[in-house]
C-alpha cells in the first residue's frame, strides 16, 4: 500500500460519517451557540486541538468564545455554553469541568463517540459522532485508522460545518471574518 491509497481510504471513511450525524442535535447545538453570551470549548489531546480550531473560527465570526484552561479564558456565568469534545466521554478532567459548569448554571454540550458515557449523562445536548472507542468491544464502528483519529477528524469537519451554517444565518463571508484575523503575525 502507498500513502495516497491510505488517504483515499480515510476520505471514504469520512464520507460515511456524514449520514450518521443527527441533524436535529446539530441544529440544537447551533441554536445554543447563537443564544449564549459566551461559549467555552474543552477537550483533551487531539480532541482539544480540534476544539481550539473551532474557538478560533468562532472568534473570527465575532462570537465571545474561549478555550477552557487558557490564561485569557473568561469566567463562565449562568446561561453560557460549554462544549466538550471527548471520544470516550470518560476523561476525568473533562467530567470535573462539566460538573463545575452545571453548578455555575451553564449549559453543557457533548460531542462524542460515546453518548452513553459519564459526560453524556451530564450533557444537555449530545451530538454523537462515529469513531472507534477505546473499548473496541463496545464499538460497532470499524475504521482502518488508529485510536480516535476518525472521531477527531469528523469532529473538526463537523465544527467547520457549524461555522458554515452560522455564516449563512449571520450573512458572513470570509472577507468580513478576515477583519478579526490576527494581524501581529
Amino acid at each position: 500500500m502507498n500513502i495516497t491509497h491510505y488517504l483515499g481510504e480515510i476520505v471514504q471513511e469520512l464520507n460515511k460519517t456524514v449520514d450518521l450525524i443527527p441533524e436535529l442535535e446539530a441544529e440544537k447545538l447551533l441554536k445554543s451557540i447563537l443564544e449564549s453570551k459566551k461559549v467555552f470549548v474543552a477537550g483533551a489531546g487531539r480532541s482539544g486541538l480540534m476544539g481550539k480550531s473551532f474557538v478560533m473560527r468562532m472568534m473570527h465570526m465575532g462570537i465571545d468564545a474561549y478555550v477552557v484552561g487558557e490564561t485569557v479564558t473568561a469566567n463562565l456565568e449562568r446561561g453560557d455554553l460549554l462544549i466538550i469534545g471527548s471520544g470516550s466521554g470518560e476523561t476525568s478532567t473533562l467530567i470535573a469541568i462539566a460538573e463545575k459548569a452545571k453548578k455555575l448554571g451553564g449549559m453543557v454540550a457533548l460531542i462524542s463517540a460515546s453518548p452513553e458515557s459519564t459526560l453524556g449523562k451530564l450533557a444537555d445536548i449530545i451530538v454523537p459522532l462515529p469513531g472507534a472507542q477505546k473499548d473496541k468491544s463496545n464499538s460497532d464502528y470499524h475504521t482502518i485508522q488508529p485510536m480516535g483519529s476518525l472521531f477527531e477528524q469528523t469532529m473538526l469537519l463537523f465544527y467547520d460545518a457549524l461555522i458554515l451554517r452560522f455564516m449563512e444565518i449571520k450573512e458572513l463571508d470570509s472577507s468580513k471574518m478576515y477583519g478579526k484575523h490576527a494581524n501581529l503575525e
